[in-house]
């Protein structure tokens, strides 16, 4: 099915692949290709398309300006704050700004309203461009109306992926985004390039995120294309229509790749056409001859349904395999579950066998993933004069867009999933992050979504509720609910997809979207609500620091919703201190305790109180730390918290994972790696220090750490950073700061972005 390469490769005219085995170059001579693994690596789609994007000069170390960015209304308000604190003065590049996560009533925190109104007033003032609630899912529209190919898009959400379409999106923090509002770029090492091969054909009933997640639980958990670019290659794109590539593409992200490319040709200038923007389309290939860092081998022949069991995209079975060994499997899942929530909740799967058979609770499809016209086409073909029953199970269907959803009832596709019991609702991403469809304590819910970390249909492990998440294809989906709510692969039954044609309604956003670009009115007041507060003052870095552990997390991966969640939090994104109180919440309920505490700490030393006089705790740690290094003045020692973490940062681009540490004093992560690149960065925009340490260090909640001369380090490039765990003596460790560019250096020492282009 999957075949991971062991070395590189070269593609030869776009479909013969020969391994980097030693021998490949002489092959290559043979058939009259003469080239280098040099030249051949810059034949690349994504290469090209980094190329004609880099402002540096230099490929190994990249500049890139973005043609075009996107945000949704959980991460637009704080990234035009960011921007407006650091002298913005109108967008240089189409900015668009969406409102489909805080589409809801607000439960707490902002009236979500005064949130959109605040992008209204910004995409007036600055010039952008304002999609008003339920309108569309952020990269449904940007797939409708930004995507060109050989384009570059940057987005404030983790799936902002577009390869699909011949544009190489990346998501990332917000930071980032507001680097480019201010006219700077995004810097990345040249990343490694991977071919993903698609070969063969689906069979009938396997839909894109069968193919998506088998290829996440091929390439997660060995990192295999972590922070790389997943470029589609092969003649299995051929057989592909574009929407089946579109679902496919947007889970690349839960591979921890940075983005995805994929070859284009007639199916995907199709959808250009159909969507009124037959400029934005051109053909796109690699070479004749490319070189890749990997390659990824796909046998679509043999994809079959899949399920990805909480809670993780990457813990996938076959649906097939799955009822064969349901108890079995049942039991694993659980075994982990219980691991990975700590024993907060009781967690249980097995209560779900129902005379032999698993039986789910809902069914959704929905958002950038599954609310596609061709994924909700598929199921209602399955469903059509099917009723999906009267017990437990539910049904929710969200069109990823208006004109999506206008087409769908114009066909009659609306009416015939109603009449199956299910609810056809608008565009919305809440049961993607916990904000939507939440289903009861214990339920089990099989979601066309992106993600089934805990927490994501929105339980509240805190308050003792668990229901869990499965990921499967909307095929599959409509056919358990045909079966009512028992799990069913598509692939059982003998179903004839009709295919109805698509027609794109472009009045539909010509009448409500607000495009401001090139037009920006500087007298434009901008529209504040009283939930909507500036970010506080962030501190530079010290001489030297004093970090307090305030949580210990020894999870092999930490996921951004655990360090900050989502659903409940939703409507206090524009609050950063609001939001603050809700960090690690689900993880560790004692941070926000501990961290504050010592956060006063550090306000007492601002106000300049003797950091020996403010308590005896610190007294004695001062005391410890002086007779080794007896120069060292009170004065000069910052003071604040730190987390140390395996693997943190995994899941969503927010921000706030790091933001919210930062404004409770937080000055610094260790682990022993970061999931993915846009964490590391998000740390680093809020002045953060991402140590990293190779040793195996036991570190306990409440443990003090001295690092001297913290500022000449990060100065010097120091690659070891000498530190020490003070208790009643100090134990020297290790700690490393990896790659960092001049830039983000001054970042860090300035403390935060905002600080920096502020000086």
């Amino acid at each position: 099915m999957i075949k991971l390469y062991d070395t590189g490769a070269y593609l030869v005219h776009g479909k013969d692949l020969i391994p980097d085995d030693g021998q490949a170059e002489a092959k290559l001579r043979g058939e009259d290709l003469n080239t280098t693994r040099e030249e051949a690596g810059k034949a690349t789609m994504a290469y090209n398309i980094l190329n004609s994007h880099n402002t540096s000069g230099d490929m190994a170390n990249l500049k890139i300006k973005f043609d075009k960015m996107t945000s949704h209304d959980i991460t637009f308000v704080g990234i035009i704050q960011t921007a407006r604190a650091s002298g913005l003065k109108e967008f240089p590049i189409p900015y668009v700004l969406t409102n489909c996560h805080n589409s809801l009533c607000a439960v707490g925190g902002t009236i979500n309203e005064d949130d959109h109104m605040f992008g209204l007033s910004c995409a007036k003032k600055y010039g952008g461009i304002y999609v008003p609630p339920h309108q569309a899912v952020i990269h449904q529209y940007a797939r409708e109306m930004l995507a060109e190919c050989g384009a570059m898009i940057l987005g404030s959400d983790s799936h902002t992926r577009y390869g699909a379409l011949g544009t190489m999106a990346i998501g990332e923090g917000g930071g980032e985004l507001a680097k480019q509002l201010l006219g700077k770029t995004y810097d990345v090492a040249k990343p490694d390039v991977v071919a993903i091969y698609l070969d063969g054909e689906v069979a009938k009933g396997v839909g894109p995120q069968d193919v998506a997640l088998a290829i996440i639980g091929a390439t997660f958990k060995n990192g295999y294309v972590k922070n790389k670019v997943m470029e589609f290659v092969g003649p299995g794109v051929d057989a592909l229509s574009a929407d089946f590539r579109i679902g496919i593409d947007v889970m690349t992200t839960e591979t921890t790749c940075l983005s995805s490319i994929w070859k284009t040709d007639e199916k995907v200038k199709e959808w250009y056409d159909i969507h009124g923007r037959s400029d934005a389309y051109k053909e796109m290939n690699p070479g004749d001859v490319a070189y890749y860092d990997g390659v990824c081998y796909v046998d679509l022949s043999k994809i079959k349904p899949m399920i990805a069991m909480p809670f993780h995209p990457s813990n996938v079975y076959t649906i097939e395999e799955l009822n064969a060994n349901l108890s079995d499997i049942l039991h694993d899942v659980e075994e982990k579950g219980r691991k990975q929530l700590s024993g907060d909740v009781e967690f249980k799967l097995s209560d779900k066998i129902r005379n032999g058979r698993l039986y789910v609770e809902q069914g959704i499809i929905a958002g950038c993933a599954g609310g596609g016209y061709e994924n909700i086409c598929a199921a209602a073909d399955i469903l059509r004069g099917q009723f999906i029953g009267s017990d437990e199970f539910t049904l929710s269907v969200y069109p990823a867009s208006t004109p999506i959803m206008m087409q769908l009832a114009k066909n009659g596709t609306v009416a015939d999933l109603i009449e199956t019991g299910a609810i056809v609702k608008t565009a919305f991403c809440g049961p993607c992050f916990g904000a939507g469809d939440t289903p009861g304590n214990g339920a089990l819910s099989i979601r066309h979504s992106t993600r089934n970390f805990p927490n994501r249909e929105g339980s509240k492990i805190q308050n003792g509720q668990i229901a869990s998440v499965a990921l499967m294809d909307a095929r599959s989906i409509a056919a358990t609910a045909a079966n009512k709510g028992f799990l069913t692969p598509a692939t059982d039954l003998d179903i004839e997809y009709t295919g109805p044609t698509y027609f794109f309604d472009q009045k539909i956003y010509a009448n409500r979207v607000y495009n401001g670009f090139g037009n920006p009115k500087p007298e434009e007041e901008i529209k504040f609500g009283p939930n909507i507060k500036d970010w506080p003052e962030m501190p530079a870095l010290t001489e030297h620091l004093l970090l307090k552990m305030a949580s210990v997390i020894m999870d092999p991966v930490t996921t951004t919703d655990e360090l900050i969640p989502s659903g409940e939090t939703s409507s206090f994104r524009s609050n950063p201190i609001g939001l603050a109180e809700f960090t690690l919440s689900r993880r560790d309920p004692l941070y926000v305790g501990r961290a504050k505490a010592v956060h006063e700490i550090e306000i007492e030393r601002e106000k300049g109180e003797h950091l020996c006089h403010i308590n005896d705790e610190i007294h004695d740690i001062v005391k410890t730390f002086k007779e080794k290094f007896p120069d060292v003045k009170g004065s000069d020692v910052g003071v604040g918290s730190t987390i140390f973490a395996i693997k943190p940062g995994d899941g969503s681009a927010r921000e706030q994972a790091a933001s919210c540490q930062k404004v409770l004093g937080g000055w610094a992560n260790i682990a022993k790696e970061y999931a993915t690149k846009r964490y590391r960065s998000n740390l680093i925009n809020w002045g953060m220090l991402p140590f990293v340490i190779s040793e195996d260090v036991s570190f306990d909640v409440d443990d003090y750490i001295f690092i001297p001369n913290i500022k000449d380090a990060l100065k010097n490039k120091d690659e070891i950073i000498k530190a020490y765990i003070v208790n009643k003596d100090m134990k020297e460790i290790e700690l490393r700061l990896g790659e960092l560019t001049d830039d983000e250096r001054t970042i860090i020492d300035k403390g935060c972005l905002i600080n920096y282009y502020r000086d």
